[in-house]
């Protein structure tokens, strides 16, 4: 790591070790639905131990009630000890916001490490805060490639696990991408999918929730869909083509369909609101809170997405999974799992496929059990508490580091 000897968690003198330990003081940066999902079972794994202290931090990129509240609600997390409440704008807008906001934060509390999940704008401009101030920079998630450089996304990770200097992966696929793009090994740690921890954690309320049964579907005779990518949304014909195929899928098979904001916004621009939510079949809803949303995938007969943490969910329970993109950045989940790549052309075709039994049961990845905020937390005391780490340099030597790191020299 190029600056674990600045982590100021031991200081002063211990007579049997010579250093007397002080909590480490993690930030865990959350900004919009799928790192709230990731961030949760960290905080709780690291919640109450006694060599660490945590600030949860939400960027406000997702700063709709419905998109952000009831997640922190539904996965037990308590109100952010920061609110940075950036809200919309461009990518460049919420990049340079966040960065502003969030080297503030750090230069009045300054954190021993920085945990950023995912993908979004906010992971990136939390990690270049980090790397500029010589924090250490962990990056939950990492590693995951699509190889589509169109996708903002995909821009974010690369960059992000540019400057990180930890990183947590998913997958064995995601090893192979960092060590072909040159990252040493020793910074990488395969702590398996977060993700299906949240599940875990959350699996008696999902089951416990009625969401199914309030909408009166029965199980495994309806599907479920999300739509929010800029490619499948954001333009007319797009998206008509794609309410076009839903409408007509509906009518053989019922289908829930909790809308992003965006997505609806976009719908009645287009004029496409009003065909869609009367589509027999059809039921739209507002963005539902994990709890809910996960009940309804769970006793799905498939899934229609554009989400990344869809199709590792459905992976996971076994559900047929249809993705509306030409590149996925979660491979695994088509070479081991139940997802497939579609077009908006060839949608009906495969579902009338799957309802008609022509689809391949896949099979759990590795290290997708339930455990990965735990192997985290291991990891996080063994390479910044562990022997060797205690204090590279000595008092002088790390305010010098930081007076720099700040421009003050």
């Amino acid at each position: 790591m190029q600056n674990a000897g600045n982590i100021d968690c031991y200081t002063g003198r211990d007579s049997q070790r010579g250093w007397a330990m002080q909590r480490l003081k993690i930030d865990l940066i959350a900004a919009a639905r799928p790192n709230f999902m990731k961030v949760a079972p960290l905080f709780h794994a690291l919640h109450g131990q006694p060599w660490c202290s945590l600030r949860l931090v939400h960027t406000g990129q997702h700063y709709d009630a419905n998109m952000s509240e009831a997640f922190f609600r539904d996965l037990g997390l308590p109100s952010p000890d920061l609110h940075l409440g950036v809200g919309s704008g461009s990518h460049a807008e919420q990049v340079a916001n966040v960065m502003l906001a969030y080297e503030r934060a750090c230069v009045e509390d300054r954190p021993d490490l920085i945990v950023v999940v995912g993908d979004v704008n906010s992971t990136l401009a939390c990690a270049l805060v980090g790397s500029k101030l010589w924090i250490t920079v962990a990056h939950l998630e990492a590693g995951l490639r699509s190889r589509d450089r169109r996708m903002p996304e995909e821009i974010n990770r690369l960059a992000t696990d540019t400057v990180a200097d930890i990183l947590w992966t998913p997958s064995p696929d995601a090893d192979e991408n960092l060590a072909a793009e040159g990252v040493a090994p020793d910074k990488v740690s395969n702590v398996g999918n977060i993700m299906i921890d949240s599940y875990e954690l959350m699996r008696e309320r999902i089951q416990a929730s009625g969401e199914r049964e309030r909408l009166g579907l029965a199980e495994r005779e309806y599907g479920v869909v999300t739509l929010h990518r800029p490619s499948n949304v954001d333009e007319p014909a797009p998206l008509a083509a794609l309410v076009a195929q839903l409408t007509d899928i509906a009518a053989r098979l019922p289908l829930v369909f909790p809308v992003h904001p965006r997505t609806r916004k976009n719908l009645e621009a287009f004029g496409l609101w009003t065909g869609l939510a009367d589509a027999p079949g059809m039921r739209v809803t507002e963005p539902l809170g994990y709890v809910d949303f996960m009940n309804l995938v769970c006793s799905a007969r498939l899934a229609i997405t554009d989400s990344g943490g869809v199709q590792e969910e459905t992976t996971y329970l076994g559900i047929p999974c249809l993705t509306l993109r030409t590149t996925t950045e979660r491979p695994i989940t088509i070479t081991e799992g139940t997802n497939r790549l579609v077009t908006a052309a060839d949608l009906k075709r495969t579902v009338d496929d799957i309802l008609d039994g022509r689809w391949t049961h896949g099979r759990k990845p590795a290290l997708w059990d339930g455990h990965s905020a735990a192997r985290v937390a291991d990891d996080i005391r063994r390479r910044l508490l562990g022997a060797g780490n205690r204090v590279a340099e000595d008092a002088a030597v790390v305010e010098t580091s930081r007076r720099h790191a700040m421009g003050h020299v």
